[in-house]
């Protein structure tokens, strides 16, 4: 789970983080008194969606010269003005992709005196099993380029997980940003707050860019993004508050609510296959025969019909889908669940596309017994292979009529 800038600094603050004054506005007239509300008389406005680069982003609606999605503002009235035309429109960035983010919400806070921009994030590092600390020097909007043309001026720090958090680390970080005396203590304790919220809040990543050092020798976040372990959200309600349900694919919230695993993709096929492995095999062969999946469907191991039936109604509900391929291999799921799921959901939306299905396994039989009973128009396979090569035609075949 994702939430946005101002909540993260609100909870970075908490954990006794340094993190400028802002205040958080969905109107133009909020915008104006949270200004009024700061010292001043230097403000940031920043365009509050779930995608990086919007201090290089573009607003789709706006001209090539109007700012992007982070701007300076030097009076009250300027913040104002910005937020006219930031709230409403939509902020196009290296992340979003050309379809971009409405921006519904800003985050006004007061100007800082930067003397140095860092970059410091903690994540989980799958190869080490350790949260690991990345450090550089060079923060930033340019981190990406940085990472890409020079990689050794990033320092990855493991952190020992029975040891937990010791000095060496923090000592190592400061060492890494060249700081010294006064700042280096600061970063240590700060590294070490970051850590024990990353831990205690089952993060999967605290991104800190920039981390600035101010004019009058501080460190303070400058910008964070925070995410969460979706495995470990049951362990955190508090949290659940913090998601924006606007800012995530609507197909992929219902999907949710049905305890099913579904991502969309940018291809035409949609997926729904049994177990990640058999769901990304699928995917693969797929583009192996020169199409490209709509989604990634996983239905679980004991699904039941009701499931099986929202699933498909999902898969459906994307206009992007001109065909469907069901790969299922039963085991615990039990392959006449799978159809008659099939079945149910295609009845209720009454079905217009193309339907590959290939069943293999637990009351395989019966499965397709009631597939071909249904006098629906749906495609049987042998095999993984066959289903592919057949969902692919069928598309293209539809597609040229």
């Amino acid at each position: 789970m994702n939430i946005h800038e101002y909540q993260a600094k609100e909870l970075l603050a908490k954990h006794g983080v340094a993190v400028p004054i802002g205040v958080m506005a969905t109107s133009v007239d909020e915008a104006v008194a949270a200004a009024q509300s700061l010292p001043g008389p230097i403000y940031v406005v920043k365009a509050q969606i779930h995608a990086g680069g919007r201090g290089k982003g573009r607003f789709a609606e706006l001209g090539p010269d109007a700012g992007g999605g982070v701007r300076i503002a030097k009076s009250v009235e300027e913040v104002g003005e910005d937020a006219r035309e930031m709230l409403g429109n939509t902020l196009v960035t290296v992340q979003t992709g050309e379809a971009g983010k409405q921006v519904n919400r800003l985050y006004v806070t007061d100007g800082v005196d930067i003397a140095k921009e860092y970059y410091l994030a903690l994540l989980v590092d799958r190869g080490s099993s350790r949260v690991a600390m990345v450090v550089s020097t060079e923060g930033g909007m340019d981190i990406e380029k940085v990472a890409h043309d020079s990689p050794e001026k990033i320092t990855t720090i493991t952190i020992d997980p029975d040891a937990g958090f010791i000095d060496t680390d923090g000592a190592k970080a400061a060492e890494t940003l060249r700081l010294s005396g006064g700042l280096a203590e600061k970063c240590s304790a700060l590294c070490r707050s970051l850590y024990d919220m990353f831990v205690a809040l089952d993060c999967a990543m605290i991104e800190v860019n920039p981390l600035v050092e101010t004019g009058d020798g501080e460190l303070i976040v400058l910008d964070a993004k925070i995410s969460f372990d979706s495995s470990a959200e049951f362990r955190h309600p508090e949290l659940e508050a913090l998601r924006d349900p606007s800012e995530e694919n609507p197909i992929e919230v219902e999907a949710a609510r049905h305890d099913l695993a579904y991502i969309k993709l940018d291809g035409n096929i949609g997926c729904m296959v049994n177990g990640a492995g058999l769901a990304m095999a699928t995917m693969d062969i797929i583009k192996l025969n020169g199409a490209f999946p709509a989604n990634f469907c996983d239905v679980g191991g004991g699904a039941s019909k009701e499931k099986v039936t929202a699933a498909f109604k999902l898969i459906l509900s994307d206009p992007a889908v001109e065909g469907i391929l069901v790969n299922i291999f039963g085991g615990i799921m039990r392959c006449d669940v799978i159809a008659e799921g099939i079945v149910a959901a295609a009845k209720e939306v009454a079905l217009d596309v193309p339907l590959v299905v290939r069943l293999e396994g637990t009351n395989v039989e019966k499965g397709k017994a009631i597939l071909a009973e249904s006098g629906l128009r749906i495609v049987s396979a042998d095999d993984l292979g066959d289903a592919a090569r057949k969902i692919v035609a069928e598309v293209r075949e539809s597609e040229a009529a």
